[in-house]
């Protein structure tokens, strides 16, 4: 996750330019009057009108990261007594000692009342945030050290979630090996009922090599998409990524002088994942984590050629409000709904979830666009997000091939240590993509959930 303090008006005045070009607004503010009017992901995916059915109340979202600082204003009331795994630094779980967890929390769980009541909201604003203090594995003596250390502590990490009455546990964390410590670890919290979300990583420009815990099995690995609805050119892909959501340019409640940040990655992306799992759980709590996970694969927004997944967004860009609507029949409650736990244990290959029967609405489809014409997938990716003149001016700011058939290379590529974010954070701000789009081997449009000619757009 890339981060920069922000004053919440920075990227008012571009964006309102770019938003009067596309949908041909008169003029508009130049200055943000809150840090919530430039939280554009929560404008498209129409946050204000969900929250009238569901806020995640009732819900524990564990954070497995750096620490929570509870004292933030957006978070103050929303930070439980958690785990503390990082004993060689000062503090505890509630303390943060790069920032990083707090940002997570801020985009799970933020509620909007820092600067008198103009703060930075999180999608799931009515739940809880259980706060789990991993150490700092790059501290570790070499690679080998890193990694043992980072295995041991998730795992802990993630059955002390399962334990303590986290139904979604978030890791916005990576690492290129993986371990039977961990796949054990992910099967005892799908065991005790939770659902386990974790980023797929931001080297997708580069060497791309597979991240755990997103590539273990029973992990639901997260994608990133832009403001655009392609897929973010550092996101990286492969038969990991399940689930897409926006992952560039996000705002939210973070450390440092103003308390706001704004970053971008796969780790912000994984967030807005878990917090869509705590909307629809907290409106059906009677659910299993098989059957919320169902209904968010079976409500996404597809790939564009039609297919059902695609190795850039998964099964699309996660679309809670429609689950919330009409999510459709959840299906069993006892069978996990993408392949890759059997695969695990069997040879027998399966690529798709299990089916539902749904929605009722033919305009609350997942969308199911044709590819983009010509070779050039970045072409009119724009959607119509069916939002209202007003929320259009604040957005404007802004299964699965098997696991166990990952790329030879990759696994055959020594296990460089990615631990996310490896970016300076916060002092220091890297500039978002200028580009977006898949690498140059990907097939045209692959990497969008959305190309061809203008058409309902994932959050309608």
């Amino acid at each position: 996750m890339r981060i920069s303090g922000k004053t919440g008006a920075m990227r008012t005045a571009v964006s309102a330019a770019l938003g009067a070009l596309l949908i041909g607004l008169g003029s508009v503010p130049a200055i943000a009057d809150s840090a919530r009017s430039e939280q554009w992901h929560l404008d498209a995916m129409k946050a204000d009108e969900m929250w009238k059915t569901s806020t995640g109340q009732g819900i524990t979202v564990a954070v497995i990261d750096t620490g929570v600082d509870a004292t933030n204003p957006d978070l103050v009331g929303q930070v439980l007594k958690g785990l503390n795994l990082e004993r060689t630094l000062p503090g505890d779980e509630l303390d943060d000692y790069k920032g990083h967890g707090t940002g997570m929390a801020g985009l799970i769980a933020g509620t909007g009342k820092a600067s008198g009541g103009n703060g930075a909201f999180g999608l799931a604003p009515g739940a809880k945030i259980l706060p789990i203090r991993i150490p700092k594995a790059t501290a570790a003596a070499n690679q080998a050290a890193a990694d043992r250390k980072f295995h041991e502590s998730a795992s802990t990490a993630i059955r002390y979630a399962a334990d303590h009455g986290a139904r979604v546990v978030n890791i916005s964390q990576g690492i290129t090996t993986g371990s039977q410590q961990l796949t054990d670890a992910v099967k005892y919290a799908l065991d005790k009922g939770s659902l386990v979300f974790a980023s797929a990583g931001n080297s997708g420009d580069g060497a791309n090599l597979v991240e755990y815990p997103a590539g273990t099995p029973g992990v639901v690995g997260v994608g990133a998409i832009g403001e655009n609805l392609q897929k973010t050119k550092e996101s990286q892909y492969g038969s990991q990524v399940d689930l897409s959501a926006p992952g560039e340019a996000m705002i939210h409640a973070c450390g440092g002088g103003t308390g706001f940040c704004e970053s971008h990655g796969t780790s912000d992306a994984t967030a807005i994942a878990s917090a869509s799992a705590a909307l629809i759980w907290s409106k059906h709590p009677d659910w299993t984590n098989n059957q919320v996970l169902r209904v968010m694969l079976n409500t996404a927004g597809g790939p564009t050629s039609g297919a059902e997944r695609n190795d850039y967004v998964g099964y699309g860009v996660v679309r809670p409000r429609i689950a919330l609507k009409t999510p459709g029949d959840p299906g069993p409650a006892d069978e996990y709904p993408l392949p890759d736990l059997a695969a695990a244990e069997s040879a027998q290959p399966s690529a798709k979830p299990s089916k539902v029967t749904g929605s009722s609405e033919s305009d609350d489809k997942p969308a199911s666009a044709a590819p983009a014409s010509g070779t050039d997938s970045n072409t009119g990716l724009w959607i119509g997000l069916g939002i209202g003149v007003a929320a259009l001016v604040g957005a404007a700011v802004t299964a699965l091939a098997f696991r166990s058939r990952r790329r030879k290379a990759a696994a055959a590529a020594p296990p460089a240590y990615t631990y996310q974010p490896p970016y300076p954070y916060p002092s220091q701000h890297q500039p978002a993509p200028s580009a977006f789009g898949p690498p140059p081997t990907a097939p045209p449009g692959s990497n969008s959930p959305y190309g061809g000619p203008p058409r309902q757009g994932p959050y309608a």
